[in-house]
């Protein structure tokens, strides 16, 4: 495993980490889950993310039971805050009164004192910017958070983030967003705000999900076992890729396949290799149902993709691939 600067921070976090969203807690069993955290472990990812909506809450539960025992000053473990997580009108959002019961909440889900990067997990327009970001700043006074970080907020959002979190000394490090060889939105405008203030990013969803595993077939029904074909996963999948299932797309995603081999690579760590070849990306979140997905895609970090590589890609793709800055979020 190597390790990166998470922006211009003096944190470190592992080329790939280990999130658990429709995972843990919803998609496979506890004893599983603990088999993939302690997989990612012994594979060297050092950074973990999840958020408290995740499975209705129990995704970090089910982490903090995982990393028990785990020395924490040798983990980076990242939760979010913003949707709902109760019936109750205060339960979501970015106001002073959710992100300081959420706060408190993820602690004792996740078993520890302080969580590394928080993550506000949307821009929240009906909150005043000053109110969560100062609530933020109590929240790093108090050493409940060391970091903080955003998910999915455009270039202008970010901007006026960095410059409330300067006024108030609030290390503002991060950037979560979708990042793919087929979803490129982040590079024209959310990058170079991202590079004026310092901020790295940590990408999810590196595989489109799932679409770049090569799993999904031209005219053939889904794969038994797929993130498209269970309860869980469903929903999401159909959301933010059933655009992908067109038959353009899966034949272009085919034709990836042998240069992935030629680079001696599957089509995953192939996809998960070429986000890393971004240097603004710290890291990237791969997502497991069984512990030998995470020793497969781990075999993705360190690896330099020549730029004949990158230029193949990038022309077999050029179609299908999906660069509107206004998507994000």
């Amino acid at each position: 495993m190597n390790y990166r600067k998470l922006g211009k921070s003096g944190l470190w976090v592992s080329e790939i980490a280990l999130g658990n969203w429709i995972t843990h807690g919803a998609q496979v069993d506890d004893t599983t889950a603990q088999a993939c955290v302690h997989a990612a472990l012994d594979c060297g990812i050092t950074t973990f993310d999840t958020a408290d909506v995740y499975s209705e809450t129990r995704a970090e539960s089910v982490l903090g039971v995982s990393l028990k025992g785990i020395r924490r000053e040798g983990i980076e473990l990242c939760t979010k805050v913003f949707h709902p997580t109760g019936s109750g009108h205060n339960d979501k959002g970015l106001s002073r009164k959710h992100i300081i019961e959420a706060c408190h909440a993820s602690l004792q889900r996740l078993q520890t004192d302080y969580i590394d990067v928080y993550y506000a997990h949307r821009f929240d327009a009906t909150t005043p910017l000053e109110e969560t970001f100062l609530a933020l700043s109590d929240l790093v006074r108090q050493g409940k958070v060391l970091y903080v970080g955003v998910s999915e907020w455009s270039a202008e959002q970010i901007k006026l983030g960095a410059a409330l979190a300067k006024e108030l000394k609030v290390p503002f490090i991060a950037s979560q967003p979708q990042y793919s060889m087929l979803w490129r939105v982040i590079e024209a405008e959310v990058i170079p705000a991202c590079v004026r203030e310092g901020i790295g990013q940590v990408v999810w969803s590196p595989l489109a999900q799932g679409i770049l595993s090569g799993k999904y077939a031209p005219d053939k029904p889904l794969p038994d076992g797929s993130r498209a074909s269970t309860t869980a996963g469903s929903p999401f999948f159909e959301r933010l890729a059933g655009q992908w299932l067109r038959k353009e797309v899966l034949q272009a995603v085919e034709r990836i396949r042998p240069i992935a081999e030629e680079c001696g690579l599957t089509l995953p760590q192939l996809a998960i290799a070429w986000v890393l070849q971004n240097p603004q990306v710290s890291s990237a979140i791969i997502g497991a149902s069984k512990p030998e997905q995470v020793k497969e895609n781990v075999k993705a970090a360190g690896v330099s993709l020549d730029p004949e590589v990158m230029r193949q890609i990038n022309h077999i793709l050029n179609n299908v691939v999906e660069f509107d800055p206004s998507k994000t979020g």
